[in-house]
């Protein structure tokens, strides 16, 4: 959970209604899927899906994915630091360069806990979902969605293909559920599990796991779904059809559900949020790293570098709009958006060898997968193969038009 799910799915909500919800589902159930042949590398084979690729393929070849994989971790990175400023600007007026600023300072947090053990990440992680999932719970209550209406946003349609706009924030919505950066660190800490290194033993390593991921992965559903019910429940149904932007939701919430505390939780919420997500990428960024180039740097060396590429756009995108806070806020709010959609576009590059290395008999034995896991992971691969190719096309169309248009 980072703010980047807030984003597309506040903006996906405002303009679309509930149509998008059968891809939040959509993209969950991947996500689903995904962890467990995570899960499933890792332990039966003791190597991440970083290492499995060095292991696998040419340097040249692993030295590209590693470097894709750092673009995704960097948009997360993005992500986060965007959220937490916003959070701490609506929280305490603290301005948003400022905010993403003082977002580099959570490696400190991070450091402390890593010394202490990967059981305390755990535990930060469970509760900061916590507080997310409770504050929902109750913006639900407050905005009293239209039952009927929330059920249809699961049927599936073809208007999300159709509509660009809407298969922008769908590709949004896949790239911030899944995420690939999350498929490398997944297939690493499972190994943190004490398992018997047998074949009973791994048996229920993998069972264990893939139900841990699953029951954390359906909350994330419902955080996500309930992101989105709330946005159109508030916004889309009373026309604010335009609620882009994070600080517009914060301020509408309150004076449309008629609650006065509706924003408050909805910025705590968001704040919980963002630091969840510095955790899950500090320590994909090490297993990355780690896993395709064999170098082992220090920790907070590590997140600093990551965390100052991260904060050069977001610094430059609120210093530009300083003294203009509606184009420093609405571009701040695209770069939150596109941010995801990088995530979705680098998708692939983690999806593709995940498969093939858990359909592999040779490196898995008889923890390959069988045929109707095979199909289904290749079905969900294919899905969000087309769907970027689709909005890709998209973009390369518009780009032409526009180069005509002005030639």
């Amino acid at each position: 959970m980072d703010p980047g799910n807030w984003a597309t799915d506040l903006e996906g909500g405002s303009k679309f209604g509930y149509s998008l919800l059968s891809i939040v589902m959509l993209s969950n159930l991947m996500a689903i899927l995904l962890q467990a042949l995570s899960a499933r590398l890792g332990i039966v084979t003791g190597r991440d899906l970083a290492q499995a690729c060095l292991d696998h393929y040419s340097r040249p070849v692993a030295i590209s994915l590693w470097l894709l994989c750092e673009i995704a971790v960097c948009a997360c990175d993005l992500a986060e630091v965007i959220g937490s400023a916003i959070a701490l600007n609506l929280l305490f007026h603290i301005p948003l360069v400022w905010g993403v600023c003082l977002t580099a300072l959570d490696v400190l947090a991070v450091m402390y806990l890593q010394n202490k053990g990967f059981r305390y990440i755990e535990a930060l992680v469970i509760t900061l979902i916590g507080t997310i999932g409770l504050c929902f719970f109750v913006e639900i209550i407050f905005s009293k969605p239209n039952v009927a209406s929330l059920l249809g946003g699961f049927v599936p349609s073809l208007d999300i293909v159709r509509n660009k706009e809407m298969l922008y924030i769908a590709i949004g919505i896949i790239g911030a559920t899944v995420m690939p950066h999350n498929l490398y660190l997944h297939s690493s800490i499972v190994q943190t599990r004490k398992y018997e290194q047998t074949t009973a033993g791994k048996k229920e390593a993998i069972k264990f796991s893939v139900l841990d991921s699953t029951i954390a992965l359906m909350l994330a559903l419902f955080i996500n779904a309930a992101i989105l019910i709330v946005s159109a429940a508030t916004f889309h149904q009373t026309g604010n059809h335009d609620v882009a932007e994070i600080q517009d939701a914060y301020k509408l919430l309150s004076p449309t559900l008629g609650v006065t505390i509706a924003g408050t939780i909805f910025a705590v919420a968001l704040l919980a949020s963002g630091q969840n997500s510095t955790l899950t990428g500090t320590l994909a960024g090490q297993i990355v790293m780690e896993g395709f180039l064999n170098i082992r740097l220090r920790p907070w060396l590590r997140r600093l570098i990551t965390r100052s590429i991260a904060i050069v756009p977001a610094v430059i995108c609120t210093a530009i709009y300083v003294h203009d806070p509606d184009k420093q806020w609405k571009s701040i709010g695209n770069l939150l958006v596109f941010s995801q959609v990088i995530l979705s576009l680098q998708l692939s590059f983690a999806v593709v060898p995940l498969i093939l290395f858990t359909s592999d008999r040779r490196k898995m034995g008889e923890f390959a997968n069988p045929l109707w896991l095979k199909l289904l992971a290749w079905f969900a691969a294919a899905i969000i193969i087309v769907l970027n190719a689709k909005y890709l096309n998209d973009w390369s169309g518009l780009t032409a038009w526009l180069a005509k248009l002005f030639h």
